[in-house]
């Protein structure tokens, strides 16, 4: 039976989104063992994961995302579904997360209703400052650095994310080219959430890895440092 929060607990899910800090996005077969990956990236830290699947057909997707689903439960954490709003409820997912090409973040609100967490990628000062007026609960800003899970679009370097401090209404994640070794200085230009893709799922220490990149923007770490 599956654990997931039901229809009516969409205050409970913004709640865990308010207080999260680290979001690992990872595909339905990682070359490691799945459930291994999100145990060690949740132990580590991480508060959110995503399902973001691009070759792989349904059947697939949906076996892998019984398995989010599961680990996700065992951690109290939040299990997002990249770009498909039906897949996402047909999966059990707590939400979606749309880019900007993808189907619309209202399109998404209206298919999955309103306890469903909805997400938006934002590449721009513009784009963030519009998603304020639309139906999302948080947004992605980036890609800072160029990254092979992002081809094609250009890094926007820091200072996109000094913006986002700036104005930004939602939660929002800092993403693109993020690891352990430049987390601090992403943390520094004013990022309090991190999105990791291969900084977790390609380290030779997943959990590790993933404890460090939490300890870049965890408020209490944070408040010790005095940044």
């Amino acid at each position: 039976m599956s654990l997931s929060l039901p229809e009516g607990d969409g205050p409970l899910r913004r709640e865990r989104l308010r207080t999260a800090r680290l979001y690992f996005v990872c595909d339905a077969r990682p070359q490691t063992d799945l459930e291994r990956l999100l145990r060690a990236a949740l132990t580590g830290g991480a508060d959110i994961v995503q399902l973001r699947e691009k070759e792989l057909g349904r059947v697939e997707i949906e076996r892998a995302a019984e398995t989010f689903r599961r680990v996700a439960d065992t951690f109290s954490a939040l299990f997002v579904l990249n770009d498909d709003p039906e897949l996402a409820r047909a999966c059990d997912a707590d939400g979606v997360h749309v880019g900007q090409d993808d189907v619309s973040a209202e399109q998404a609100r209206e298919l999955l209703g309103p306890d469903a967490v909805v997400g938006l990628s934002t590449h721009s000062e513009e784009q963030i400052a519009a998603s304020a007026g639309r139906p999302v609960d948080y947004i992605s800003v980036g890609p800072i650095w160029e990254t092979p899970t992002k081809e094609g679009r250009p890094g926007t370097g820091l200072d996109l994310i000094r913006e986002a401090a700036e104005i930004a209404t939602r939660p929002w994640f800092a993403i693109g080219g993020i690891d352990p070794g430049n987390a601090y200085e992403v943390a520094s230009a004013g990022a309090e959430r991190l999105c990791v893709v291969r900084a977790i799922r390609d380290a030779e220490n997943p959990r590790a890895a993933a404890t460090t990149l939490f300890g870049a923007v965890d408020p209490a770490a944070r408040a010790e440092r005095g940044s």
